[in-house]
């Protein structure tokens, strides 16, 4: 890592920049400059959204949490949903990007939507829920039971859950199904993956995707790419965020298991 590059953090979806506080507190300790991003609809910017707001409205959030960063380059991390704005906006400005890292989320490509990339079922269960849309244009934050919103809240105290719960605000629909555009140039930034194992994914599935030939893991093998496991739930910057920091200055750092088809 350059040694004045700085952080930007985006969260998934319904949550915003105070979810990072504990995480950007420790990584500013380090000396590092880090900008946790609020998209437009979340946190204290709820009061923004309109029925317009979609993917292009938060990419736009994350170019302009760049431009105005002053540190020249930059680790971009995304969690979950906010890896589509975090590539969206690396693909605009690939210059000021040091590295990619995606915490607990998947690997979005061209053309596809958050609808797109999600498992069938939480696809169909976010499909129902747009249909019944209160206001045609936002969902309402569901309670944290549902899993398939949430995933696992595993080593959240109950102080954690509290605040998720109280500050969750609603998710514009139009980011959920505008599909992501690139052109190729965010893929070939320098990667780094986060599993949150339990919530489902680690290492070992991985490089075992890997060996069947899946053609999207595959692509981990090319270029700079590092992974990590972190065993604790969906959720690290509430349930781990030493650990999460610590994760992300060895990613920054270019550290992290080289990714290998399992034997």
């Amino acid at each position: 890592m350059t040694g004045n590059a700085g952080y930007v953090l985006v969260s998934g979806g319904y949550t915003g920049g105070w979810i990072w506080r504990d995480v950007a507190a420790q990584l500013r300790d380090t000396g590092a400059e880090v900008h946790p991003g609020t998209l437009t609809g979340y946190g204290d910017r709820r009061h923004l959204a309109t029925p317009a707001t979609d993917l292009a409205t938060h990419i736009e959030d994350v170019v302009q949490l760049i431009d105005h960063a002053d540190a020249p380059k930059l680790v971009l991390v995304g969690h979950c949903y906010g890896i589509f704005p975090v590539l969206g906006a690396a693909d605009r400005r690939p210059e000021r990007v040091e590295r990619i890292v995606y915490v607990d989320t998947g690997a979005p490509e061209d053309g596809e939507s958050v609808l797109d990339v999600a498992p069938e079922e939480a696809s169909d269960h976010v499909t129902g829920r747009i249909a019944r849309s209160e206001d045609g244009h936002t969902l309402l934050p569901p309670p944290l039971t549902d899993t398939m919103t949430w995933g696992s809240l595993e080593g959240i105290d109950e102080a954690g859950r509290e605040r998720l719960a109280r500050l969750a605000a609603p998710q514009p629909i139009g980011t959920l199904t505008q599909p992501l555009r690139l052109t190729g140039k965010a893929l070939e930034l320098p990667a780094s993956g986060v599993f949150c194992t339990a919530n489902g994914m680690s290492i070992a599935l991985v490089e075992a995707v890997i060996a069947a030939g899946d053609r999207r893991a595959q692509r981990l093998l090319d270029g700079d790419v590092t992974l990590f496991d972190l065993p604790t739930g969906h959720w690290p910057m509430l349930s781990a965020p030493g650990a999460l920091a610590e994760v992300l200055l060895r990613a920054a750092a270019g550290e992290g298991h080289r990714p290998a088809a399992a034997s």
